[in-house]
């Protein structure tokens, strides 16, 4: 499955500038959707952040997404790769 990544920072509300990537199927990369996925990560890890949108997401990429990725984004819609301070 051929995907696009979406690099993404957001500031948290301790200050920590948070980074992770939203990965969804390079056919289904509409903006708002994305925004969506990235807003219901949010929610789940209990991050609140003032602002969230194409400025902090942006497209980045494409690549061939491994198996775990591919069912993940086959199961959700979409994938999350956390990379600093998603904790």
């Amino acid at each position: 499955m051929k995907i696009a990544v979406f690099d993404t920072y957001v500031v948290r509300p301790d200050g920590r500038r948070m980074h992770f990537d939203i990965l969804v199927s390079d056919d289904a990369k509409d903006m708002d959707k994305v925004l969506s996925y990235g807003q219901r990560y949010l929610a789940a890890k209990g991050v609140n952040v003032e602002t969230f949108t194409s400025r902090e997401c942006r497209f980045c990429h494409t690549e061939i997404a491994s198996a775990p990725v591919e069912n993940e984004i086959k199961r959700r819609g979409f994938a999350i790769i956390e990379l600093e301070n998603c904790e």
